[in-house]
């Protein structure tokens, strides 16, 4: 194998966009870096920065109960257009918007390095970024361990003018700011408090500013240091009703800086006590930041020159298998980096735009769900953790949505949330998204992948799990003429049948949906078995269209719409195994053939990278390829590697960036608890590689190689024993593992 594989990029001009500033972040805080030697600016985000529009008495679930069942005599009597005036007559609301805090300002008088070699990058394994320009350099990092955005400035003879700015495109007028600036013997402290207009609710960001030599002086709204050898900046923010004790926190800032600074200039910066502090502080970053990230990495043997490219210039080069190898990297960089407090938003953890594209929402119906694909296997529990605590935070008011919207028992889950509520709010005729029960059993297959890889089983998810069972039980009562189940009324987002209105019957998502929550239940409470299994066995079948395709609506008459941005449909063979090429191959080929029939619509993202996943557990590594193909050749990626919705750069969206790395070893590997598949869609244009440390859900992690003479090799590393079928191109046989001794596979790669 090659030379490893560079693990972070870099450019040789300053961000001169916000979408292009290196990214940044623990789950918490994030951090855009411009990189500008003389008029840097770090963009603050914090993922529970919403912003509320006081509209509170409708951010609730339609209360439409009492209704459905007339709905659904209307739909089951061939009404097609029934549920198009089944709402209680609101607007369509959005999600309260995502929205960055501020950006910090580090000004520097007319240096006289300014045609000096430049360079600044972000290195995946730590998570900080540099920038570097003759004697000057900047870091920066956000520390998992102690949730603060870390900054050291030096230079000889550094001044700085340094504030904190809120103004941000789309900045609403009416937001109250006020600033605030005092000297320490610690150093100064700057504050900024923002009011949202008409809301008793605010933020506040606090930065401890540590100067080593030199002079600060207060210059409102900041502070001008003049001739230091450093600065060292700490940075929180706080969202909060009423006032927030400022001095609380910036006491708690201080506690991190256990030193005292030099009366003047060290001769040594390096050795100096911000630099040891930021040091220290980094230290006890790495220890989590660096642990997850190196658990996993992939090479695919490229090009060393091309490896040695910035990344603009790597992505001007869209066929090369650099590319596919850094754009793996930051994808796990930036998916770890955006998962904490909550999992990453459509924006990831970041934006510089207060107008946020789709609220920057949680969007569960594709985009979070493609996100968080590769959280199993491409270990990474934090962000499962993450995925986790959004889920069960909500879990309350997914019972509100069952109760208000379907007259039932039990949980289902809204297609968008901002975070704090879990209420189905946002919906209209043309969206009616209040009529799709099949989320929660999306958002929880992550966590039932979590408890098959690491051998556990979380009661949380468990009791989670039969909420969404209880949900069926009530829900699924009506019948049709075949004695079989009925959801009823059905939606397949964000699409509608071609003769028929939006809101509809036997959606494929929804039937495999039920029919997986069902048994997922049955598989954790064994006294509930026989009754949820004979529920599930009474759903109908799929449906084959008069083209071969799997239907995307099972119920006859209804026909299909096959330009569409979604897969909805194609549920049951990704992210389920419901439809496999190994167990039902019928089924298997008219999913292969629904999806030769899929067009891409608008061209977004989530919709190539959906059709790669599941042509890769359809075996079709051609097709794969190709929809890698349509992204790379599409222009999605900003210089920072975060990618955007459409091509050509336009619109800042994550699902592309954190989406790729699930596509890339869903190619290479496919595991359930049963199987283990390897090298089920390689496409020819990556003829060899090595994937080391990716985890399988029957609790083994395992090392992958290739190579173009058509060998392979494999080694597992079982941390519990099991029976599996292994599947290699060579054939299929049974493989019997035992916990801690590893197994070396060989075989052919075709």
């Amino acid at each position: 194998m090659s030379a490893t594989p560079v693990h972070g990029t870099w450019e040789p001009v300053p961000a001169g966009r916000w979408e292009d500033a290196f990214l940044t972040g623990n789950g918490h805080h994030g951090a855009l870096v411009h990189g500008d030697p003389d008029a840097d600016r770090v963009i603050v985000t914090h993922h529970t920065l919403v912003r509320p529009d006081g509209d509170d008495e409708h951010r609730r679930p339609p209360a439409l109960a009492a209704r459905l069942p007339a709905l659904q005599d209307r739909l089951l009597a061939g009404d097609r257009a029934a549920a198009e005036d089944f709402t209680d007559g609101r607007p369509l609301q959005w999600v309260r918007p995502f929205h960055p805090a501020f950006q910090l300002r580090l000004n520097r008088p007319s240096p006289d390095d300014k045609d000096a070699p430049y360079r600044r990058a972000v290195d995946f394994a730590t998570g900080e970024t540099t920038a570097t320009r003759a004697g000057w350099t900047s870091r920066v990092f956000v520390s998992r361990a102690d949730d603060v955005i870390v900054q050291h400035v030096t230079a000889p003879h550094l001044t700085l003018d340094l504030s904190l700015d809120p103004r941000l495109p789309g900045a609403p007028a009416g937001l109250g700011i006020g600033h605030g600036a005092v000297l320490t013997p610690e150093g100064a402290l700057l504050t900024l408090r923002a009011r949202y207009p008409g809301s008793d609710l605010a933020y506040t960001g606090v930065t401890l500013v540590a100067v080593t030599g030199g002079t600060t002086k207060l210059v409102p709204p900041g502070v001008l240091v003049e001739g230091a050898a450093e600065v060292l900046l700490l940075t929180r923010v706080h969202r909060h009703t009423g006032e927030l004790d400022t001095v609380a926190v910036s006491r708690a800032l201080r506690a991190l800086l256990p030193v005292t600074p030099y009366a003047a200039p060290h001769p040594a910066p390096h050795s100096s006590p911000y630099s040891a502090s930021y040091d220290d502080l980094l230290a006890r970053h790495l220890a989590q930041h660096r642990t997850a990230y190196d658990r996993v990495t992939l090479d695919l043997a490229a090009d060393p020159a091309e490896r040695a490219l910035p990344g603009s210039e790597l992505l001007a080069r869209p066929h090369g298998t650099a590319l596919l190898e850094r754009l793996f990297a930051a994808g796990r960089y930036h998916l770890l980096s955006a998962s904490g407090l909550f999992p990453p938003r459509l924006t990831g953890l970041w934006t510089g735009d207060w107008n946020t594209a789709w609220s920057g929402a949680f969007t569960t119906n594709a985009n979070l769900n493609l996100q968080t694909a590769s959280a199993a296997a491409a270990a990474l529990p934090e962000v499962t953790e993450a995925h986790a605590a959004l889920v069960h935070r909500q879990l309350p008011h997914w019972r509100d949505n069952a109760r208000e919207i379907f007259g039932t028992r039990g949980a289902v889950a809204p297609s968008h949330t901002d975070g704090e509520s879990g209420h189905t709010y946002h919906f209209s005729r043309e969206y009616p998204l209040h009529l799709w029960t099949a989320g929660a059993d999306w958002l929880l297959r992550p966590l039932v992948d979590h408890d098959e890889t690491y051998g556990t089983r979380d009661p949380r998810t468990t009791v989670a799990l039969d909420e969404v069972a209880l949900f069926y039980e009530d829900f699924l009562t009506r019948t049709d003429d075949a004695g079989h189940l009925v959801v009823v009324p059905s939606y397949s987002p964000e699409n509608r049948p071609a003769n028929a209105g939006w809101g509809t019957l036997n959606a494929a998502m929804d039937l495999s949906a039920a029919r997986h929550a069902l048994l997922t239940a049955a598989d954790r409470r064994p006294e509930h078995a026989d009754r949820l299994r004979a529920l599930a066995d009474r759903l109908p079948p799929h449906r084959i269209n008069a083209d071969g395709a799997l239907a995307e609506w099972a119920w006859p008459g209804l026909t299909d719409t096959y330009d569409h941005r979604h897969l909805s449909h194609l549920y049951a063979v990704w992210p389920l195994d419901e439809i496999n090429p190994y167990d039902t191959p019928d089924l298997a080929e008219a999913a292969h053939r629904a999806l030769e029939l899929r067009g891409a619509e608008n061209d977004s993202a989530h919709g190539h990278l959906h059709h790669a996943l599941v042509a890769a557990r359809l075996g079709d590594g051609a097709r794969v390829a190709h929809a890698l193909g349509r992204v790379l050749d599409g222009d999605y990626f900003h210089a920072s590697l975060m990618s955007a919705h459409y091509p050509h750069r336009d619109v800042y969206n994550a699902d592309a960036a954190h989406g790729l790395p699930a596509v890339l070893i869903d190619m290479l590997v496919q595991s359930t608890p049963g199987r283990l598949v390897l090298l089920p869609a390689l496409p020819d244009s990556c003829p060899q590689g090595e994937l080391r440390g990716v985890r399988t859900r029957f609790g083994a992690s395992l090392d992958l190689t290739w190579a173009p003479d058509g060998s392979a090799s494999a080694v597992l590393r079982p941390h519990r024993g099991h029976r599996v079928e292994l599947r290699t191109p060579s054939g299929a046989e049974p493989l019997d593992l035992v916990a801690g001794e590893d197994r070396v596979l060989s075989f052919r790669t075709r």
